[in-house]
């Protein structure tokens, strides 16, 4: 028996607030059209939100490639932006680049980097200054009867 994989891409324009969390909201979408469970779309959503958002505030462009594997979800995000210097320093809770004009819409609170973190199995990110970044999430699919037969 063949696994399937399905997979989509889409680009994000840096400092495109009005577009912004449309991919995020797309990932959201597909997933609970596919009958993924509602908890589980949820932390999904939130973490490619988290990504997409990094895109818009800090990066000139990126792209969200997304997977639904047999076992997993795989998104990975890359940007052509400032990259980050330190990324255990980003890591933190609450640590934020991002300029007061971004703050003041409400975006760039420091909570991200953590909030990926917090919502996926594997995190993983590499980074060079003045180049750009790749975040790689996997995310393990729960078992679902639905999905599964």
């Amino acid at each position: 028996m063949e696994e399937r994989v399905l997979e989509w891409d889409y680009e994000i324009e840096g400092k495109d607030f009005r577009n912004a969390g449309k991919v995020s909201s797309k990932v959201k979408e597909i997933m609970k059209e596919l009958g993924f469970d509602p908890d589980f779309v949820r932390g999904v959503a939130i973490a490619s939100y988290e990504a997409e958002m990094n895109v818009v505030c800090h990066a000139e462009k990126g792209t969200l490639h997304f997977a639904i594997l047999p076992e997993t979800l795989r998104i990975v995000v890359q940007d052509k932006g400032p990259g980050i210097p330190d990324i255990d320093l980003a890591m933190q809770e609450g640590y934020s680049t991002a300029p007061l004009e971004i703050r003041e819409m409400g975006f760039g609170a420091g909570m991200g980097l953590p909030n990926m973190k917090k919502n996926t199995d594997e995190l993983d990110i590499s980074s060079t200054v003045g180049e750009g970044t790749v975040v790689e999430m996997l995310i393990r699919t729960p078992p679902s009867k639905e999905r599964s037969e």
